[in-house]
């Protein structure tokens, strides 16, 4: 899969036990019978591990855990939470815009096309890289979690510190065994429309990954979003 997947060279270096591991060869042979079938994947091949390409493993200063990808039309793209240019942000990424708005005074994007923040190291990382067209959760269990806990245990293991943002049960359980010593772990309910308002509104969690940062010698995220999308990519 490695061969045939656009993936940054450092991931690679990184994740080259796992590409060769029997349930990637596994993972692999679904998704082409998927395919084979007629199934419409997203998002599309070369973008599996988009999040991986636009953000190298040394300079992933702040992760965010999704779940699975958006199985809409023409919505996903790689990266946790945010949707191609020109598709209308999604209910969880509006309360995301609002948190922001309220803890950094950014005023909401008009677009959900999140590719400046992995450019600037911010990782945004779903625990399963593909879906079937309109079947939620349908390649979970298939071996992507495995894959995406290697990813999290390498950024774990490296020497410089990390802010990792896990919304909701199923990304604090995801990363459970991050060294809190070293890096910090920010927790929150979901910004999901079903649980933003039990604890998510009002986290602040992206004035608290900033100031973590600069209190470690980096620079802050700028988290404002360009206008136009097409000037991040």
């Amino acid at each position: 899969m490695e061969n045939s997947i656009k993936l940054e060279e450092s991931w690679k270096a990184v994740l080259a036990t796992e590409f060769s591991a029997d349930y990637m060869t596994s993972l692999k042979q679904f998704l082409l019978q998927e395919k084979q079938a007629g199934k419409q994947i997203f998002p599309k091949g070369p973008e599996y591990f988009r999040a991986l390409d636009l953000t190298p493993i040394d300079k992933v200063r702040v992760v965010i855990l999704g779940q699975d990808p958006y199985h809409g039309e023409g919505q996903a793209h790689g990266l946790c939470f945010s949707v191609r240019p020109g598709v209308r942000p999604p209910p969880s990424l509006v309360n995301i815009y609002k948190e922001m708005q309220s803890d950094l005074g950014i005023p909401p994007a008009r677009h959900g096309f999140l590719e400046s923040w992995a450019r600037q190291g911010v990782l945004l990382l779903n625990s399963v890289l593909t879906v079937e067209r309109s079947l939620a959760a349908s390649h979970q269990g298939k071996g992507w979690e495995r894959f995406t806990d290697a990813v999290i245990r390498a950024v774990n293991e490296q020497p410089h510190p990390v802010v990792f943002i896990l919304w909701g049960s199923y990304a604090q359980k995801k990363a459970a065994f991050v060294d809190q010593k070293r890096h910090l772990v920010i927790r929150s309910a979901h910004p999901s429309p079903l649980s933003a308002h039990n604890g998510f509104l009002g986290s602040r969690p992206f004035s608290k990954a900033n100031d973590f940062l600069v209190s470690k010698g980096f620079e802050p995220i700028d988290w404002a979003l360009p206008d136009n999308p097409a000037s991040s990519s």
